[in-house]
């Protein structure tokens, strides 16, 4: 089982771990713990290298999610099973994907408080992601004092809080659930909460910047009708 060193410290870059397992088919490694965010919740996985003691470094191609494992893919032969290894993760990768996870959030947020509408899907790439909420109805005006809004909350320097809580505790939390369908699995006992201070608390899994002001500017950039109650909403971050 990987402890999963990226849902305490989203700004931890690299790591020493040992080699748990060998996955020839895909040449995957698993390792003791790992900073390498596996994806998902719509963010990317993370790329990076594995440095093996007075050997080559592997690039990590791929990370995924196996169970309670983090599965590294890499490029470059298999260190062995026992094996200690350093990781190192993308930065520049990590750090825009973190700022426009955040961006999400608090897009999320504005709208969930202001006009009540939940998230029907999303997804994000470094520095530009979509939300999809349920919006009868959404003009130029209404996109306007959204893009407005949010970047009001990204100036008001909000602090970005992660706890993890058991889930009975977690459940306890008004509106903690902000999609229109609940994907957290009945056996999962501890949750991860993401908490915009004054604007937003969620459960969530990935990785965020520590204070809205790390965001950056928040454009609109787009918004169609994906369906009669189904609106999208496309952002970049500057």
């Amino acid at each position: 089982m990987t402890e999963w060193l990226f849902q305490t410290d989203s700004y931890l870059r690299e790591f020493t771990a040992v080699v748990t397992k060998q996955i020839h088919d895909e040449n995957g490694l698993v390792l003791d713990k790992t900073a390498f965010y596996p994806g998902g919740g719509g963010q990317p996985a993370d790329t990076g290298i594995i440095i093996v003691p007075n050997q080559e470094e592997r690039p990590v191609i791929k990370t995924r999610k196996e169970g309670a494992d983090v599965v590294h893919i890499l490029a470059g032969d298999l260190p062995e099973v026992g094996a200690k290894v350093q990781g190192r993760i993308d930065w520049d990768h990590r750090y825009a994907l973190m700022r426009t996870h955040t961006a999400l959030h608090i897009l999320c947020g504005v709208v969930y408080r202001d006009y009540g509408a939940l998230v029907t899907g999303g997804n994000m790439e470094p520095l530009k992601g979509r939300m999809d909420f349920e919006f009868e109805t959404l003009k130029g005006e209404l996109v306007s004092e959204i893009e407005a809004a949010i970047n009001q909350e990204v100036a008001a320097n909000r602090e970005v809080r992660v706890k993890i809580l058991p889930r009975e505790e977690a459940f306890q939390i008004p509106d903690l659930i902000r999609t229109k369908i609940n994907l957290l699995p009945e056996g999962i006992q501890q949750i991860r909460t993401v908490e915009i201070v004054g604007l937003d608390l969620q459960a969530d899994g990935g990785t965020h910047v520590r204070n809205t002001s790390e965001v950056g500017t928040i454009k609109i950039v787009d918004y169609k009708s994906k369906g009669a109650i189904n609106k999208r909403i496309y952002i970049e971050v500057q």
